[in-house]
């Protein structure tokens, strides 16, 4: 059985990642998303174990002490995780698995798995991703202002990642998602051809 491919997706709060993901993953039912561990509490609709692990500051820390995190870091003063033990599970059975997680996570990740995938989603300016903040409504004045400025220093690390997707139209970027994990199960590494030689 092959191995199951590890994607990387970040980019700034407020660029569409998360509409995105969801998006991809009900076109490909075969792929699955990870679930982040988080120090924050939920915003209106979000479910514990479905958007997040909402836990408390202690709870996180204990994982932490445990190795329980495949990357975590602080963001905006909370704390964000992916629990390693369901993604090495679903790698393991072959299952392309999504982590929808920060740069930071995501830097982390390609260092212990240089075999990951990184994908950074962006909007396609500064003004659209600020009328977006805005627009849904979930963050004060001042918090959509450290989110702005906090987006400015993530653009800087997309060079370090593998894909660029701008997030202009969901259908647009959703396509791109669409071909990039297309692409990379083409690639020879990933291919076994029953009968005859693995590359």
């Amino acid at each position: 059985m092959q191995q199951g491919m590890l994607i990387i997706v970040s980019g700034p709060s407020g660029s569409g990642k998360g509409t995105l993901c969801a998006e991809l993953i009900r076109r490909r039912p075969d792929m699955k998303i990870s679930v982040s561990a988080t120090t924050r509490t939920p915003r209106p609709g979000e479910l514990h174990g479905i958007n997040y692990f909402f836990l408390s500051p202690d709870e996180f820390d204990k994982l932490i002490e445990a190795d329980g995190f495949l990357e975590w870091a602080a963001i905006y003063s909370y704390k964000y995780g992916t629990p390693v033990g369901p993604v090495k599970d679903m790698l393991a059975r072959g299952i392309d698995i999504i982590l929808e997680i920060d740069v930071q996570g995501g830097l982390q990740i390609r260092e212990k798995y240089p075999d990951a995938i990184l994908v950074f989603i962006t909007t396609p300016s500064r003004q659209e991703l600020e009328r977006r903040l805005r627009g849904r409504g979930t963050d004060e004045a001042g918090e959509i202002e450290v989110r702005l400025e906090w987006a400015g220093s993530e653009l800087v690390q997309a060079a370090r990642y593998d894909y660029l997707v701008i997030n202009d139209e969901v259908e647009n970027a959703v396509h791109k998602l669409e071909c990039i994990v297309e692409a990379e199960r083409c690639r020879p590494r990933r291919i076994v051809i029953p009968g005859w030689i693995s590359y």
